[in-house]
């Protein structure tokens, strides 16, 4: 699979506020329905290339924990990472913030890298059946309540 996603919205916030919000993977569960919190690990505490975190998810009753790994961190303008469990990189999530008149516009978007032989313990392991409706319907709701929050 190598399925890429990306849903944009304009917020009425300056580029480095949301690149502040996003990139602050600790506050990741005030926007996500699906991930609703996140660790830096030792070592680290904040957006930097090579930083790595922990990613907690859930979907109704399955739970399960992710390792990301920043890959890009560009102040205003992009934040990406690497998405891995048990050794496999399955996803890479990301941001771009280009700036408009009244704020800016903010893309993100997702590339699902999980491999034929993992799909269906990805779908055991987080109880999603169709993983592009799931961050199809997710990444609308990340865009809305990070409006929501920034906008304020």
């Amino acid at each position: 699979m190598a399925g890429k996603l990306e849903i944009s919205r304009d917020i009425a916030a300056a580029p480095e506020a949301v690149y502040a919000a996003i990139s602050d993977v600790t506050r990741m569960g005030e926007w996500s329905e699906e991930c609703y919190a996140c660790d830096w690990h030792d070592g680290f505490d904040g957006p930097a290339v090579g930083a790595t975190f922990d990613g907690h998810n859930r979907h109704g009753t399955h739970e399960w924990t992710t390792q990301g790994k920043v890959i890009t961190a560009d102040p205003g303008r992009a934040f990406a990472f690497e998405c891995s469990m048990r050794g496999i990189h399955y996803s890479t999530w990301g941001y771009q913030i280009q700036p408009t008149e009244t704020g800016c516009r903010v893309t993100e978007w997702s590339q699902d890298l999980r491999p034929d032989y993992a799909l269906e313990f990805s779908k055991k392991i987080s109880g999603v059946e169709d993983r592009t409706v799931r961050n199809r319907q997710t990444i609308s709701g990340t865009l809305e309540r990070l409006a929501a929050a920034l906008e304020s």
